[in-house]
């Protein structure tokens, strides 16, 4: 029977993004395994491999990984590796040097370089050299937004690049209709009136996402006397706080919910009046594509990955840009609705995996 290994650091990362094409590859007849570190249960995977990758590259643990990873790639002959996440990525195509000479196909999926325009210069100097010389490695690199895309076919050689759109959004998330009823009632247990306008960033709370700019927009709206504005920040917080600080010392606590972990985002973008993003960086951001397929208006910052789906961007920390733009989107919500979704479908961005996994 035919193998395929899926790899990427953390096994949350294969679950939340990577099941659809396990189920392809059962489908198709093979034994699929995968290797990643934590131990959830994983559908459609025949074998899982927890091995300690740590998501810093300069750890002990990841060595211990590169051997355990190398001793399962050479005694399983898989057809086919499709390796994720930085870490997950280099010590994959490095465990699989051996197994490429005698037949084995290594696909590398990008979901956003470390470098890119705008980056800080230590990630140039520390990335792009590991990148570049990955490359040579790879039988075929994907990535999923226009500017990866266009780097890597000029500065890197890879046996083949290709552009897929994302992981693909599975629309069938946000067909679900919620009544006017179930709206209300989830608008009251977050005490939202009806007159608010919601304004909602589902994200890490993070200096990558950079909601600090967001609420230093509100507090901009709140003195040019716009008060109904409520902002939904659902996320895992990696800030210690930091931001709910911020709104304390900006005096919007009224306007700011800090929801934690959700699982009903899709209910939470169907009460919401706009969805904002402003990240630093992307690949290509999962929340504006969710944004796009419940029909939401989207402003974002100017930056990669988020320019690949936004009609409206405005420059980075430049809140009086957003200000502006989240006005005029009160008054006129249809010039901020992104309607190109159809490629990002999940059976059309399984389409394109398909013709690559078929092809190698």
């Amino acid at each position: 029977m035919k193998k395929v290994l899926f790899v990427a650091t953390i096994t949350g990362h294969i679950c939340k993004f990577h099941i659809p094409y396990l189920k392809w590859f059962k489908e198709q007849g093979y034994e699929v395994h995968v290797a990643s570190n934590g131990i959830s249960k994983i559908e459609y995977c025949d074998k899982h491999f927890n091995l300690p990758f740590a998501r810093f590259p300069i750890n002990k643990d990841n060595i211990k990984a590169y051997k355990e990873l190398k001793k399962i790639i050479n005694e399983n002959e898989y057809e086919i590796i499709h390796c994720h996440t930085p870490v997950g990525g280099v010590l994959t195509r490095l465990a699989a040097k051996k197994s490429r000479r005698n037949g084995t196909k290594v696909i590398y999926t990008a979901h956003g370089f470390h470098f890119f325009k705008g980056a800080p210069k230590k990630n140039w100097l520390i990335y792009y050299p590991i990148e570049k010389a990955m490359a040579r490695y790879t039988d075929c690199l994907i990535t999923i937004n226009d500017e990866d895309y266009e780097f890597a076919k000029k500065h890197l050689k890879a046996k083949r690049i290709e552009h897929v759109h994302g992981v693909g959004v599975d629309e069938e998330k946000f067909n679900a209709e919620m009544n006017e009823q179930e709206k209300e009632t989830l608008r009251d247990s977050l005490n939202i009136s009806k007159d608010d306008f919601v304004i909602i960033f589902p994200a890490e709370l993070s200096v990558r996402k950079n909601q600090g700019m967001l609420l230093r927009t509100v507090k901009l709206l709140k003195t040019d006397g716009i008060d109904n504005i409520k902002v939904l920040l659902p996320g895992i917080d990696s800030m210690n706080g930091i931001y709910q600080q911020m709104t304390k010392e900006l005096n919007i606590e009224d306007s700011i919910k800090f929801l934690g972990i959700r699982q009903d985002i899709p209910k939470l973008m169907k009460i919401s009046d706009l969805a904002v993003s402003t990240a630093k960086q992307e690949g290509l951001p999962v929340n504006l594509l969710e944004a796009m397929f419940t029909g939401l208006p989207i402003i974002a910052t100017n930056c990669r990955g988020n320019r690949d789906i936004a009609n409206v961007l405005v420059e980075i920390d430049d809140i009086n840009s957003l200000c502006n733009e989240i006005k005029k989107c009160i008054k006129n919500k249809d010039d901020y609705i992104c309607k190109e979704y159809e490629k990002y479908k999940l059976e059309n961005v399984l389409k394109e995996m398909q013709k690559i996994y078929v092809s190698e």
